[in-house]
């Protein structure tokens, strides 16, 4: 099965080398080594959900602190060294009330930052862009609905990195054909899925939507930086769900006009005759 799935992506990408886009283009979002952070936000949703972990990270952080000192404090002051003799009270009501009251008033804080990005992500505005994306055991259909053509998006193999322009620690990250859209404008993507639940997910952009049989999905992002970002199917899907990445360019609009141009006269009216089998 793997065979077959690197001989389509191969015939994929020799199919689509009319439509590229520009080249040169920085990579932004993809792991790196020994990475401990979230990769670089591409989006402002992204920049919302990073300030959010951040948020949550310091609260976090000053209660595990206060818990700390307070244990230190008790076994300190009330072992039985210091404190020969234990108390006979078994209810203090401030405390209680104490105990009650902060931990509510810090959900709501918390609350209070986190459903507006929540709400943020749920709320589909309406889209410049359009892209209904589709996964298949093991690879991504796109269909750019506005325009009436569409692509199937395979793994790249090791050996066709370097003459897409990819590096060799792409492998696994690197598609044939690339999901391309204009930098600084609403991209909304219809999700789906043709036999099993996948998963569309990039993560620089702060969006992760499952693709559902028979459900239609929505998730949107408004990317502000030029360049290739990579992403994963994020759904276990079966023995190839390893091998279905996801990349994505963002170039200028000028450069989106031009490679929109190509890649309608590509993939327009043209029936896609190779497929992957589900099982």
């Amino acid at each position: 099965m793997k065979n077959a799935l690197m001989l389509s992506g191969l015939f994929a990408g020799l199919t689509s080398l009319p439509a590229t886009a520009q080249e040169g283009l920085e990579t932004i979002g993809k792991p790196t080594d020994g990475g401990l952070g979230f990769q670089p936000a591409a989006t402002e949703l992204a920049e919302g959900i990073h300030m959010l972990d951040h948020l949550i990270l310091v609260i976090i952080t000053v209660i595990c602190v206060f818990v700390a000192g307070l244990l230190l404090y008790a076994i300190v002051r009330f072992n039985k060294r210091a404190n020969p003799e234990a108390a006979s009270f078994t209810h203090h009501t401030p405390i209680e009330i104490a105990w009650t009251v902060i931990p509510i008033l810090i959900l709501v804080f918390i609350g209070s930052f986190s459903l507006p990005e929540l709400f943020r992500q749920q709320e589909i505005p309406e889209g410049d862009v359009t892209i209904k994306v589709t996964g298949y055991q093991w690879y991504w259909g796109y269909e750019y609905v506005d325009h009436e053509f569409g692509f199937e998006s395979f793994l790249l193999p090791r050996e066709e990195l370097a003459n897409h322009g990819y590096n060799e620690d792409e492998y696994l990250l690197a598609t044939d054909t690339a999901v391309v859209v204009p930098v600084g404008k609403t991209i909304v993507m219809q999700v789906t899925a043709a036999d099993v639940i996948h998963s569309w997910t990039i993560p620089a952009f702060g969006v992760k939507q499952d693709g559902v049989p028979g459900r239609l999905a929505e998730l949107w992002f408004k990317p502000t930086k030029e360049g290739i970002y990579f992403g994963q199917c994020s759904e276990l899907c079966g023995k190839d769900h390893a091998y279905m990445p996801i990349t994505v360019k963002v170039v200028s609009e000028e450069a989106y006009e031009e490679w929109l141009k190509g890649a309608i006269d590509e993939y327009a009216g043209v029936p896609q005759s190779y497929q992957v089998a589900s099982n």
